[in-house]
């Protein structure tokens, strides 16, 4: 039996609030052993955030542990007896005693690096900092030289070059390996990953669990991986503890909670992944409204050789510049009441590509012919789009983000009415009474729109986008990794609310996901990006089931199952 690192018993984490207090964790009891990887499972709000972050006691105020025991253990050497014991939930947060835990003993990894890495310090620099932490006697040379072989341990092409860069100036993948390499600076035993692949891509994820696989063995680290991912649990973790509403309604190893089960929450979420393996029973073939006489339908949209470059550098007297091509030459077509995937790793040019589509970036060359309502096809290429342009109202975007795309100064009701208003579409009493509509339309009260953003949950925000997006009646809606941030039952609770939209309101989506299963569940057609390039296109059937190029398959075979060996991969 090893070691264990870490004991929570009876922890109690409360947040007040004007109307009372908000019981984050009500009471969790876990424990941590040494090379262990223990996955924490639940939705969003369930208190797996809240747990982390207790540990090491960097709670937003006015959050605050109120009861219970966190016991770190230290050993020395091969001992089997702690030679010291903390409890961690009697340190006050700015203390001394915490401050060492932090720097000897715990780590911890974000969901997104660019909220812990500073954009003014190079990536070197800010991981000598950690090191110059743990080793204060260790000169600059020798911890820039230690910094560069944990970037070489993250397995990054050019360790000496990222150390060099900027966190700007890297893809989210390597972000998070330097985030990875920081935390690991101060040579901690215990590590605390919350949700750090949620927003990558399939393959880089596959490449950030594989590189926290073999640290965590190497280096015989503990690590408590956060996540709502049931797929990513079932290829790590060695022990499952799954959170309700701030409590552990049900802990055990991989194999007991994947073949059997015990809470009917538990069964909830294996259920929730099952359900969107399939395509969705909402789904219906896209076909144009009134069909035309000549029996063809003509498409919504036709991409045709979109090419995007962007200027990336300029000597200082303009005498030399570089360029990057993040989209070359990609072609599709969108008919009405259709929904077309856009695939590909982080990088892969389906951003840029559908900022394009939008018109918040103008393509460099090519053309993007889009067929209006009334009929008349535009050349959306080198048209400008500004004011009260009817193509604002017919193509609308959906970011990943709800929280950065909502301004968290304005009430909801002046967030959704404000394409509205600024349409001149309504006004006054009209205007609040569209608003209202808009918000039941996308399963929220109408009561709501008083609130601001930060009020609402994850899963509520993402709603507030999309009403936001169908306020001004669009044909074709552009949605960039819109469910990626959302736990698996919140995942397929949206997926459906935009089928019963498209139903309703006659859309066709551009569909941007690195989920493979959202595909499946969505979508009609799927194109596949790579290096700014289409290297293959189909139906769903076609690409997810038997892919012709090597890039598609490698994408397909990365995507983890949630299933073990007693309950296999569905069959499609």
């Amino acid at each position: 039996m090893s070691r264990t690192l870490l004991a929570i018993r009876g922890l109690e984490t409360h947040f007040p609030v004007a109307q009372g207090v908000v019981k984050a964790l009500d009471g969790i009891d876990l424990e941590l052993r040494e090379s262990e990887m223990l996955c924490v499972v639940g939705e969003s709000g369930s208190g797996k955030s809240a747990a982390a972050r207790s540990i090491l006691q960097i709670l937003d105020r006015p959050g605050r542990v109120v009861g219970g025991q966190i016991l770190l253990y230290r050993y020395e050497g091969d001992s089997e007896v702690p030679s010291e014991t903390i409890d961690l939930a009697r340190l006050d947060r700015s203390s001394r005693e915490i401050q060492a835990v932090r720097r000897r003993d715990i780590s911890m990894i974000f969901q997104e690096p660019m909220s812990s890495l500073s954009l003014a310090h190079t990536c070197g620099d800010q991981i000598v900092e950690a090191v110059r932490l743990r080793h204060a006697d260790m000169s600059k040379r020798d911890a820039w030289a230690r910094a560069v072989d944990l970037l070489k341990q993250m397995q990054l092409p050019d360790p000496a070059l990222t150390a060099g860069q900027y966190p700007f100036q890297l893809s989210g993948g390597m972000r998070q390996r330097v985030m990875i390499a920081m935390a690991l600076a101060s040579e901690p035993r215990i590590l605390i990953a919350d949700e750090p692949t949620t927003a990558l891509d399939v393959t880089t994820q596959a490449e950030i669990l594989a590189l926290l696989g073999r640290l965590q063995r190497s280096l015989g680290l503990g690590v408590i991986f956060i996540t709502h991912d049931m797929g990513v649990v079932a290829n790590i973790a060695d022990r499952v503890a799954v959170m309700r509403r701030g409590k552990v309604v049900e802990t055990g190893d991989l194999a007991s909670i994947f073949d059997s089960p015990q809470h009917d929450y538990t069964r909830m979420l294996l259920a929730s992944v099952q359900r969107l393996e399939q395509p969705s029973d909402l789904k219906v073939p896209a076909t144009a409204a009134v069909p035309p006489p000549s029996g063809v339908v003509e498409p919504l949209l036709q991409v045709r050789e979109l090419s995007k470059t962007f200027l990336t550098r300029t000597s200082l007297f303009g005498g030399s510049r570089q360029t990057l091509k993040a989209v070359d030459g990609v072609s599709f077509d969108v008919l009405p009441g259709e929904n077309v995937g856009i695939v590909g790793e982080s990088g892969s040019g389906k951003s840029t590509m559908a900022r394009c589509l939008v018109g918040l970036y103008p393509a460099s060359s090519g053309s993007m012919l889009y067929r209006k309502s009334d009929g008349k096809s535009v050349e959306l290429v080198g048209s400008t789009r500004k004011g009260d342009d009817p193509l604002l109202r017919e193509i609308r975007m959906i970011f990943q983000d709800p929280f950065s795309a909502l301004n968290p100064r304005m009430t909801v009701g002046q967030i959704v009415g404000e394409p509205l208003l600024l349409g001149r579409v309504a006004r006054g009493r009209e205007l609040k009474e569209r608003v209202a509509e808009l918000l039941q339309l996308v399963g929220l009260e109408p009561k709501m729109m008083e609130r601001y953003p930060h009020a609402f949950s994850g899963g509520q925000r993402q709603r507030i986008v999309i009403a936001r997006a169908i306020s001004l009646n669009p044909r074709l809606i552009v949605a960039d990794e819109a469910t990626s941030a959302l736990d698996v039952s919140l995942r397929a609770q949206m997926l459906d609310l935009m089928l019963q939209l498209q139903q309703r309101l006659q859309l066709s989506y551009v569909f941007i996901t690195h989920d493979i299963s959202n595909i499946r569940y969505f979508c009609d057609r799927v194109v596949v990006m790579h290096q700014g390039k289409v290297v293959e296109s189909g139906t769903v059937a076609q690409i997810l089931d038997a892919p012709s190029m090597p890039y598609t398959q490698r994408l397909i075979a990365s995507v983890p199952r949630p299933y073990t060996s007693k309950a296999p991969p569905l069959s499609h």
